[in-house]
């Protein structure tokens, strides 16, 4: 009996586990639609952040806002070694 089931299934395999398949898929899928939360936040697109970032960058270099490139505090003192700190 077991030859008989065994060699069904490997000549008609295609046609055993396609609705198998589907079957799987459609509850995962439905599955999935009811447990995932379907929310995606809105992020700004790349083009959009890269002209920001243009126009700031053309903002500080315009001599209006020199002001702006001014360091309020000394660059140069920030990773001294505690030897020289004394």
């Amino acid at each position: 009996m077991w030859p008989l089931v065994i060699t069904f299934l490997r000549t008609y395999a295609p046609y055993v586990t396609l609705p198998f398949a589907g079957l799987v898929g459609f509850v995962g899928y439905n599955l999935e639609n009811i447990l995932s939360d379907k929310y995606t936040p809105y992020n700004k697109s790349i083009e959009e952040l890269r002209n920001e970032r243009l126009l700031q960058e053309d903002k500080l270099q315009s001599s209006e806002h020199a002001s702006e490139l001014r360091y309020e505090a000394n660059v140069l003192g920030q990773n001294l070694s505690p030897s020289l700190s004394n």
